[in-house]
């Protein structure tokens, strides 16, 4: 049956990738993102199932304006896939708190206006589904990912709790922690990416599992069963672990 997805993140990497897995499904998608010439385009090749909704996800009032136009449209949403986000790295010898506070608000407060905007919504959809994309990162503590990993744990723990108050209203909620993607942000990244799986692959995965409605999708299997691992041995070896991981210059005496 189709659905009315709202996905956002949508004119790259996992987002675009799973966007033309659901409308090969014969999904009704409104898709987001700050780009809307990749939308557009998604629009053209899949005529009367995209609704373009291009802004700023971090800015509440765009947000809410996208809500708007969604129940002009749709009058409902039978799914929200929060998915936009962005990554940094942190230089520990360089500490910035405004860097903090931009991955947060790229990956924790745009989600949580998407969620606001999107509830009413869901609420009167057909069995209603929040889905949002955090990461394995969250699993392990990890060097320079400070930024990144705190913003992603922390919607990881919205979208766990979020669960807990939403099934009186019979919505689910599903986690969604993928490992290594190759996407346009990790082709920035200048270390290791073991098991790193294609965005195609990864979205084929995404949709194929949301159909089942579970609690998390995590993937590939034998990096989250190996960070699994390593998340449940004692903190001074895992410090340890981590030290090693470390790149070599922040080793370096002042």
């Amino acid at each position: 049956m189709s659905r009315r997805i709202w996905l956002t993140g949508a004119s790259s990497g996992i987002g675009a990738a799973l966007a033309e897995q659901l409308l090969q499904a014969g999904h009704r998608l409104a898709v987001s993102a700050r780009s809307e010439a990749p939308l557009q385009v998604l629009a053209a090749r899949y005529p009367g199932q995209v609704l373009v909704l291009a802004g700023d996800l971090s800015d509440a009032a765009q947000v809410r304006a996208i809500g708007a136009a969604i129940h002009a449209q749709w009058g409902a949403l039978d799914t929200l896939i929060v998915n936009a986000g962005t990554c940094e790295y942190l230089e520990v010898r360089d500490f910035q708190a405004a860097m903090i506070e931009r991955v947060m608000r790229a990956n924790l407060f745009s989600a949580s206006y998407c969620i606001e905007a999107a509830l009413p919504l869901l609420r009167a959809g057909i069995k209603p589904h929040l889905a949002g994309v955090s990461s394995s990162v969250t699993y392990l503590p990890l060097p320079r990912a400070q930024a990144y990993g705190a913003s992603k744990a922390a919607l990881r723990y919205l979208l766990e709790a979020l669960r807990i108050d939403l099934a009186a209203e019979g919505i689910d909620v599903t986690v969604i922690s993928p490992g290594f993607v190759d996407t346009p942000l990790t082709q920035k990244n200048d270390f290791p990416m073991p098991l790193r799986w294609s965005a195609a692959k990864a979205a084929a995965h995404i949709a194929k599992r949301l159909e089942q409605r579970p609690l998390e999708i995590a993937f590939p299997g034998v990096f989250i069963a190996i960070l699994w691992l390593l998340a449940h041995l004692p903190k001074r070896l895992q410090l340890s672990i981590g030290k090693r991981m470390a790149r070599s210059s922040a080793k370096e005496p002042l």
